[in-house]
């Protein structure tokens, strides 16, 4: 017990800060964060910090509630007098300490998916604002190059068209499609690409072998039928990402 319970307390402490940088953090790796544990435990103990005072500041204030640095003391250290005074002590005032807890609990795992939200909503994630390097998600290299997030407001595209060179029976083609959603296997690679107005054809039929003259040049390609084109990223060879911004046209003015 004399072990047991410190650990126990110290877990308590620190788990809302576990928690919220889990809930925070954007990453494409599925399976096991492979950070540096000495970076994962720095970043748990701010949050955990972070957290406690403010909710000391408001139990303070709105509930009159005044935290004791003694108690702590006693629950952590490894004498059973002083163990059995703190628990004593934590028993009178059980139903505020459970309280405290479980709302801290809670907003640990509700207030990331708001500030993530913002985040993006405001975009002060992108690779030009001025506190990105705070609110940057740096695990998330294909997020930012696929949904166009390192744009303002102002400028977010409105389409993004992809142009792969796909291997089909030792030929290359090229499929030109607008994406629509992007998913990633349990390692953070990118898995597949879900395209929309997807066409196609033979890279040999290239831009330097069209003898075509203006639009006619378009007839290289042709629609291929679906409502979403599944593309497996490890067939691609070569990517490319075009962000498209779309303008409405004036009407011209009458004679």
């Amino acid at each position: 017990m004399n072990i047991a319970l410190p650990a126990l307390v110290a877990f308590l402490l620190l788990l809302p800060g576990f928690i919220f940088r889990a809930r925070l953090k954007l990453a494409e790796r599925t399976s096991l964060d492979f950070s540096p544990f000495g970076r994962v435990a720095a970043d748990a103990i701010l949050c955990a910090l972070f957290a406690h005072l403010l909710w000391l500041f408001l139990s303070f204030f709105v509930c009159s509630q005044r935290f004791e640095p003694a108690v702590l003391l006693k629950l952590l250290s490894s004498s059973p007098t002083s163990q059995s005074e703190a628990i004593s002590a934590v028993g009178r005032d059980f139903g505020w300490i459970a309280s405290y807890f479980g709302s801290l609990l809670v907003v640990a795992l509700i207030a990331p998916v708001v500030l993530r939200s913002q985040i993006a909503k405001h975009r002060l994630d992108r690779a030009t604002a001025r506190f990105s390097s705070i609110f940057r998600f740096h695990d998330a290299p294909w997020y930012y190059l696929l949904t166009g997030a390192d744009f303002s407001q102002d400028e977010k595209p409105d389409l993004i068209m992809i142009s792969a060179i796909v291997e089909v029976a030792k030929d290359a083609v090229l499929y030109v499609g607008v994406l629509d959603d992007f998913f990633f296997d349990s390692e953070g690679n990118l898995d597949r690409l879900i395209l929309q107005g997807v066409a196609r054809r033979p890279l040999s039929a290239d831009k330097s072998m069209a003898s075509q003259e203006g639009g006619a040049s378009d007839e290289r390609f042709y629609n291929i039928d679906g409502d979403s084109f599944v593309l497996r990223y490890q067939d691609v060879k070569t990517l490319n990402v075009q962000y498209v911004k779309l303008t409405t046209s004036e009407p011209a003015a009458e004679a």
